[in-house]
């Protein structure tokens, strides 16, 4: 039985309906029983936890042969880094309370840099908290998300640009689909291995700002054009969208590292490397859909 968190967000629910196509007993972690019901609809258990609450996670990954975790965003919290930070120390709390024979953990490129990565801060301590533990584990550095495009898609679809905290706008860099990700933590739970893994994971190719404009270019069936964001409008740009001062610098920071180079793959010592089957096109034609 797998136990699985996450399941509001994508790579939560992509891990827990593929353990369930796949024949597998799973349990998944809400915080609000509400949620749980679709999932109980299809097959499996529920148990609502806090991640934060320690006894509650604890009883939730008891007397399972292994879990996904990870650590949500909270990018209205004052200090999304250190709320993140503190979040992982009680997930790994509750591993060891739990005995849990092994797990996977969504982590990020860049998790390997102890400094200037912003928001990526969380992943790496969510790997040494982990790690510490003693468990077997397996963290999947996850590429930068697709579906980051999808706050552009209205824009896209109303304007026919497509703006971009990404520069320049020709260069490529790793891009994964949030259910590839799911589906590989699946996977990886289904696997058999000892001590400490890490796999870097992306998708079929590797994507610039401008490739993913004519995605939605193809999608929308008009003239979409990448345009870069000023790094001096980033701030306002971010406040605008709800996020915290916080998580703003934290935004801006991780920005810089993936525009300098500083957050790359290449700079990686992941001991395996993965990729997902899902193109650019894919995704973009979902968002570009919703946005219509």
């Amino acid at each position: 039985m797998y136990v699985v968190t996450g399941v509001t967000g994508r790579t939560g629910a992509a891990a827990a309906r593929a353990l369930i196509e796949a024949g597998e007993r799973v349990r998944v972690v809400v915080r609000d029983a509400a949620k749980g019901e679709i999932w109980a609809r299809q097959g499996a258990k529920v148990a609502v936890a806090d991640l934060t609450d320690i006894p509650a996670l604890s009883d939730a990954l008891s007397g399972a042969t292994g879990a996904y975790l990870l650590v949500p965003p909270y990018y209205t919290e004052p200090v999304p880094i250190a709320r993140g930070q503190a979040m992982a120390a009680a997930i790994a709390e509750a591993v060891t309370a739990a005995r849990l024979p092994k797990l996977v953990a969504l982590s990020s490129v860049g998790a390997d840099r102890p400094e200037g990565t912003g928001l990526i801060l969380v992943n790496r301590a969510l790997e040494q908290r982990l790690a510490a533990t003693g468990v077997p584990a397996t963290f999947l550095r996850a590429a930068y998300f697709m579906e980051n495009w999808a706050e552009m898609a209205g824009v896209a679809a109303a304007q026919g640009v497509l703006p971009s905290f990404l520069a320049p706008l020709d260069r490529t860099i790793p891009m994964v689909a949030t259910a590839d990700i799911g589906r590989a933590a699946a996977e990886a739970l289904r696997e058999d291995w000892g001590g400490i893994r890490t796999i870097g994971l992306e998708g079929p190719a590797a994507y610039a700002p401008n490739d993913v404009a004519a995605a939605f270019a193809r999608a929308l069936g008009r003239p979409v054009q990448a345009v870069a964001v000023p790094e001096t409008d980033w701030p306002a740009a971010l406040s605008q969208a709800g996020l915290s001062p916080g998580a703003v610098d934290g935004f801006v920071e991780l920005n810089r590292a993936l525009n300098s180079g500083h957050v790359d793959f290449a700079t990686d010592p992941a001991a395996g490397h993965r990729r997902g089957p899902t193109p650019i096109d894919a995704v973009v034609a979902m968002m570009a859909r919703d946005a219509a």
